[in-house]
């Protein structure tokens, strides 16, 4: 079955910067496109950005554009978010998701909290 593996998650200041991973395994990765999610708690799943399976095409969220670039290696069945000039309203739960519009499964999340 479907499993997507996050890491990369954690503590940021103002400013700075994370890079998110996920590690895709169970369905054909060079087949699917990819994107990212995020929850903050008692709201909605965000979409935030999402690559065509041969990464000719990405989009973003008005939200993260200009900060946030998102990548794949097919090669390695990995998908990455690297995140810059991050704010304090980044803080969320992030999810790898299967499908370009987070439509499919998602993984179990990696959490950032950008405080100072």
């Amino acid at each position: 079955q479907v499993q997507l593996v996050e890491s990369g998650g954690g503590l940021a200041q103002p400013g700075g910067s994370l890079r998110l991973s996920c590690a895709a395994s169970g369905f054909t990765f060079s087949g699917s496109g990819m994107s990212w999610a995020r929850q903050v708690p008692g709201k909605g799943l965000e979409w935030v950005s999402g690559i065509y399976s041969d990464g000719s095409v990405t989009d973003y969220a008005d939200s993260v554009k200009g900060r946030f670039t998102i990548s794949r290696d097919n090669a390695k069945k990995q998908v990455y978010l690297q995140m810059n000039s991050l704010k304090p309203e980044d803080t969320a739960l992030y999810y790898c998701a299967k499908g370009f519009r987070a439509t499919g499964p998602l993984g179990q999340g990696t959490q950032v909290t950008v405080s100072s």
